[in-house]
């Protein structure tokens, strides 16, 4: 049993129905759909066929909303495309004029005020490097240090740079009220710098008393600076490689990998590892042995999930892609190291508690750990070690079953009102028959909290002999 959870990029290569299906049958746990592409009518479209896939295979799928995020780009150039000398100059000015060799519009008015002499500026994801030479009120110069042939509309990053840009465009606005209309699961909040970015968020989701969890997207130094803080007010996190290896030292990414899921970790809060994982799939049916590498290790530090982005959005083998991610995490999960102890502070009865039943259930080789939870926080608190056993969480709230879904080694089903302790065990007895977790016999280990249907309980550990 897979306890890895696969993230697969909706696009053209995936949007039909039948594709979709069989992307979820190889394994697919999230679809993400990433609105920086796409309109409404094919993401409602995409939105009912996951819905009724999923009911139809009884299979649990989250539906998560990526942003698109404000991105700085420069404007079109008078010809299809230029070639940046280095050595050369080109001034980047916030008036909108037909672009040149020597100088294109940049759509960040703030841009001149913002950055200072000596600052880096890179263009097109990083293959062109500029310098910043001369600043004005309306444009800056830049020295070309690395150039090449660019196009218009290409995208601007400036780590170096204190920006005051919000996360939040009037685009992502309309989109997230799309969103909520629909009850997607999860919201992404792109080039997150600050806590407060996401708070922002928070207050339009219960503006809405919307229950979609948000995901902070950690790829800017002054997220990565600012983690302790996201992680808190965060429900999830994702480790976006793509831009952050552009905005710092790319040798520099793995070891904040490492960072950001064991701050994710401490905190019981599920992460994801993305970007480039299988690139090579875009267009090979076979991954190369650095990919497949790439995969485990990011197993192996403790992620919750696994993402595809291009290799299944616009790819020519994505479902080869899923399936062999999927064949990746369940040969490596067996070799990743229980930590009944993960958090910075034990303190807590949650964590003691939680900490307790992993000793319990490795101890007695349990084949299945039971979490009876409100909000998923039970589950969550548990999955952080990574146990053997997979984790059955019992919640009574639709949205709550499909959030866990995000989390490692988690499987949720949705259950009526139980009232007593007796009803309880009944309910959990028969969901591991029926689903062939447990047999009669075995010993499995039930995280609960009494009294029963109260948030932030969690107190009891049960070993119960099915």
């Amino acid at each position: 049993m897979k306890k890895t959870k696969i993230v697969a990029t909706i696009g053209p290569a995936t949007e039909s129905k039948e594709v979709l299906e069989e992307l979820i049958v190889a394994g697919v746990d999230v679809v993400r759909l990433n609105f920086s592409h796409g309109n409404y009518d094919q993401f409602s479209g995409l939105i009912n066929n996951i819905k009724e896939i999923r009911s139809r295979l009884n299979k649990r799928v989250a539906i998560y909303q990526d942003l698109a995020g404000p991105k700085i780009r420069i404007g079109d150039f008078e010809t299809e495309t230029v070639e940046l000398v280095p050595g050369e100059k080109i001034t980047l000015t916030i008036r909108e004029t037909p672009g040149t060799k020597s100088k294109v519009f940049i759509n960040y008015p703030k841009l001149p005020s913002e950055v200072k002499v000596g600052d880096t500026i890179f263009l097109d994801d990083g293959k062109l490097d500029l310098k910043v030479v001369e600043t004005n009120d309306v444009s800056v110069t830049c020295e070309i240090v690395s150039g090449g042939i660019i196009y218009g509309g290409r995208g601007v990053n400036l780590p170096n740079s204190e920006l005051s840009i919000g996360c939040l465009t009037d685009k992502d606005r309309q989109d997230l009220e799309f969103g909520i209309q629909h009850d997607l699961d999860f919201v992404g909040l792109s080039f997150v710098r600050k806590p407060d970015d996401i708070e922002e968020l928070r207050s339009i989701l219960n503006d809405y008393d919307s229950k979609s969890k948000i995901i902070a997207k950690i790829e800017t130094p002054q997220a990565v600076k600012n983690l302790d803080r996201i992680v808190e007010v965060a429900d999830a996190l994702m480790v976006a490689r793509g831009d952050l290896a552009i905005e710092i030292p790319a040798e520099d990414v793995p070891i904040v990998q490492k960072r950001i899921i064991a701050k994710c970790k401490a905190q019981g809060k599920p992460v994801i590892t993305a970007t480039q994982m299988l690139e090579s799939m875009i267009k090979s049916p076979v991954p190369t042995r650095a990919e497949v590498s790439d995969v485990a290790n990011a197993i192996f530090d403790g992620t919750d999930a696994i993402m595809l982005s291009a290799e299944t959005a616009i790819g020519q083998y994505p479902l080869e892609a899923v399936r062999i991610m999927s064949k990746v995490a369940n040969k490596n999960e067996g070799a990743v190291v229980v930590q009944s102890h993960v958090s910075e502070n034990q303190s807590t009865v949650t964590n003691s508690v939680t900490s307790s039943a992993i000793d319990t259930a490795e101890d007695l080789n349990a084949p299945l750990i039971i979490a009876l939870t409100e909000t998923g926080r039970t589950a969550r608190m548990v999955a952080r070690h990574h146990p053997h056993a997979p984790i059955m969480a019992i919640a009574e709230d639709e949205t709550v079953c499909n959030q866990l879904t995000l989390t490692y080694g988690c499987f949720a089903y949705k259950v009526s009102d139980y009232q007593s302790l007796e009803d309880a065990l009944k309910l959990v007895r028969k969901l591991a028959f029926d689903n062939q977790l447990a047999k009669a016999g075995d010993r499995v280990v039930i995280v609960a909290g009494a009294p029963f249907h109260t948030a932030g309980s969690t107190n009891m550990i049960i070993v119960e002999t099915m």
